[in-house]
Formats: C-alpha cells, structure tokens, sequence
C-alpha cells in the first residue's frame, strides 16, 4: 500500500510555486464564492469560472494585502492570471479542488495584467477614517 502523502507534501511537489500560494487560491475560491452571492447556493451552483476566480483572486489579494498584493503573489512566482489557472489544475490534479467537465486551464489565459489591475486601480477605503470604534 503507498504511503499517503501530506497536503503539504503534494503542494511541495509542484517545484514552483510554494503552499502558501496554493492556501491563498483555495481561500480566495471560497472568498471569490462568497462575494458572487453563491455561498448559500447549493453545491453544484456555486461553480465560478476561471475569468470569475482570475478577477476574485485580485480583489481578495487587494483586499488582503493593499498596495503590497502584486508584491506578496510575485514573490510566490505569481505573475500572470496563468499561473492561478496552473495552481487551480494543479489542485484539481491532486483531489484538492473540482472543476466542471467544460472547465479549462485556458480559462485562466491572460484575464488581466498583475500591473494595472493590482497596482493603478487599487483605491483605499477612506469610509471610515475618523470614526471611533467601540472597543
């Protein structure tokens, strides 16, 4: 009988992208879901297509990271929307993650470019600047 290997052993395989990237697209999946208003959905609709991850993992990257998002993602070899879609088929490889039968790694080929989307079109949320909070 093989031996079963970690999560963390299939991911370290790869040889070019580190876990933590894996992490970040499985988070920002479930994120991405939420978001589109799919969360209460039941499972089979909560389908969300490579363009749909592609922009949903820049939102969640600039949500989570500001202006450093295209910073934190390049430095996992991050660069372009291809490489969501090679981590995304790299999980679904490894029984980490599911696709419908029409889903396509090219689904995935150049969404947008890491320069404009993450860096010129970030706005910092000045919403609640000068409100106190009550803790």
């Amino acid at each position: 009988m093989p031996e079963q290997k970690s999560i963390e052993d299939i991911l370290l395989a790869n040889g070019h992208y580190p876990p933590e990237a894996f992490a970040f697209v499985q988070r920002g999946l479930a994120w991405t879901v939420e978001q589109l208003g799919r969360s209460e959905k039941p499972e089979g609709e909560r389908h969300v297509s490579g363009q749909e991850l592609s922009r949903g993992l820049c939102n969640f990257a600039l949500h989570e990271w500001g202006l450093l998002a295209r910073t934190v993602l390049e430095s996992w070899n991050v660069r372009r929307t291809d490489d969501f879609g090679k981590i995304v088929f790299y999980l679904i490889e490894n029984s980490l993650m599911q696709k419908q039968p029409e889903d396509s790694i090219e689904d995935f080929h150049a969404v947008y470019e890491f320069l404009p989307a993450m860096d010129r079109t970030y706005r910092i949320d000045l919403s609640n600047l000068g409100k106190q909070s009550d803790n």
